[in-house]
């Protein structure tokens, strides 16, 4: 099956075709580093990086590329308030993210440019677009005419009469017309400042992603991600500039969004987006405060279809806990699986499985990144693992269908391992393995009551049992 990605900018499905034969440019827009990063961004990180995974798994080499917006209005309000300087603000938080990125098991981009270390980029841009009509300069700002390029809505499919400027900047009587937005802001006071062609200030919100991709990915990028929220007026706006200054259309083939992260009011039940004004954030830095916070946040993600908004609760955040549990479970006790000549026998019928497991989750992911029913195939495959198992398959045939198991989950993102215990839990081990020793006696001597004592206080205690044909193990249960 061909890979079929959704497209915004034509809201169809379209056959994955790249720029250059087995290569994909990736530019996905980055946080503005103003404050702490929230769970929403941690949704769209992990979007983007199974998306990056699975081309890669593909055979695809990914050029990613993800901007930091170090310079921004709530970066210099912000600091301001904080008595501050605002770079050494965005710095924390640059660094917080990476930071926190990688605990989140995302790849690192390839490049991170950055809206201050590419204004050489920027000021030769806003200069191009000038020379062609497309944009003027105004008392030391620059705005771009919107009326002048005649492809401007197509991306957020709405027409020139219902947009307004754009969202970031109040409207200007100097403007030519209301719909025109700034590439470049003049120096106010209580700002930092670059000099420019046009006088001392700072870029535009828009201009230093077109800038970045042409100067770092090219002219023409395969995939332009981002949130939804992204499509207007940002990236209908960085159309409008990089299309007009490099006469290139499209200049990227594939535009990616995903859905956005919902809450529900614990006290209405009504879904409402996270607001720092409602008091309903959970930043990254709470989820990694819990035990395999980023793998089960990334599970839940994975649930669902990445173009629709994802509601969070802590009920569906239980329940990713346990179906992501429940996969993990066909990977116990499998110390052989990446052993040295570990495979299956020629007559092995888990190797029929692993390949259709293998070919149904290519299935899945080359239709949109379907990464449901992709899910589902690993549920089917780790099912088929614990039967096999259950039935005293061979040692060496378990060992291959795990490998392949753990294999397909890390393309996911998924770790196969949870993370490990506490000091106090590891210490606890010796006495959780007397435990069970006591329990297998009092199972041998038909005392069904008292095992079924033992088994139901260790469960209440985050300890899971599971017995099977070889005997019974234990493991520590997720999501505390």
């Amino acid at each position: 099956m061909t890979l079929r990605v959704y497209n915004t900018l034509t809201r169809e499905e379209e056959p994955f075709e790249t720029i250059e034969p087995g290569k994909v440019r990736m530019y996905v827009c980055g946080p503005t580093v103003y404050a702490d990063a929230h769970i929403g961004h941690a949704m769209s990180a992990m979007v983007f990086d199974v998306i990056r995974r699975y081309l890669e798994f593909a055979g695809y080499a990914v050029k990613h590329a993800q901007n930091f917006t170090d310079i921004d209005d709530k970066i210099i309000n912000r600091a301001n308030a904080e008595g501050r300087d605002p770079n050494e603000l965005a710095e924390e938080y640059i660094d917080q993210w990476l930071r926190q990125t990688a605990a989140l098991n995302v790849k690192p981009a390839t490049v991170y440019p950055r809206a201050t270390q590419e204004l050489g980029n920027i000021h030769a841009m806003i200069q191009t677009l000038i020379d062609k009509g497309n944009a003027y300069p105004m008392d030391g700002d620059v705005y771009y005419r919107v009326r002048s390029f005649n492809g401007y809505g197509k991306l957020s499919h709405r027409s020139l009469e219902d947009m307004r400027a754009g969202e970031r900047v109040a409207v200007d009587e100097r403007k030519e017309d209301p719909m025109d937005f700034a590439l470049w802001k003049g120096v106010k006071p209580g700002e930092p400042a670059w000099d420019s062609p046009w006088g001392g200030g700072r870029p535009g919100w828009h201009i230093e992603c077109s800038a970045m991709i042409k100067g770092h990915l090219g002219e023409r990028i395969d995939i332009h991600g981002g949130g939804a929220d992204l499509i207007f007026p940002h990236h209908e706006n960085e159309i409008a500039q990089s299309e007009a200054a490099l006469g290139v259309q499209p200049f990227a083939r594939y535009w990616i969004h995903n859905g956005l992260l919902q809450m529900k009011d614990p006290a209405t039940g009504e879904i409402i987006k996270m607001s720092k004004s409602l008091g309903n954030l959970i930043t990254i830095g709470d989820l990694l405060e819990r035990r395999n916070g980023a793998d089960i946040l990334r599970f839940m993600v994975l649930s669902a279809n990445y173009r629709t908004p994802l509601t969070y609760t802590e009920e569906i955040y239980d329940a990713a806990a346990k179906g992501l549990d429940r996969l993990r479970a066909a990977l116990r006790d499998s110390g052989s699986a990446t052993a040295e000549g570990a495979g299956f026998a020629s007559d092995s019928p888990l190797a029929s499985v692993a390949a259709s497991a293998e070919e149904q989750f290519r299935a899945a992911m080359d239709d949109d990144f379907n990464t449901p029913n992709a899910l589902a195939a690993l549920f089917d495959f780790a099912r088929a693992i614990n039967r096999a198992r259950d039935e005293g398959a061979a040692a060496g045939d378990i060992a291959a269908a795990q490998a392949k198991l753990r294999e397909l989950m890390m393309v996911l993102g998924l770790r196969p391992e949870a993370e490990s215990a506490n000091d106090g839990g590891q210490a606890a081990a010796p006495f959780i393995e007397l435990l069970l020793q006591v329990r297998r006696d009092l199972r041998a001597a038909k005392q069904w009551q008292l095992a079924d004592t033992i088994r139901d206080s260790m469960t209440a205690l985050g300890v899971a049992l599971e017995d099977n044909a070889q005997g019974t193990s234990w493991r520590w249960t997720d999501g505390g």
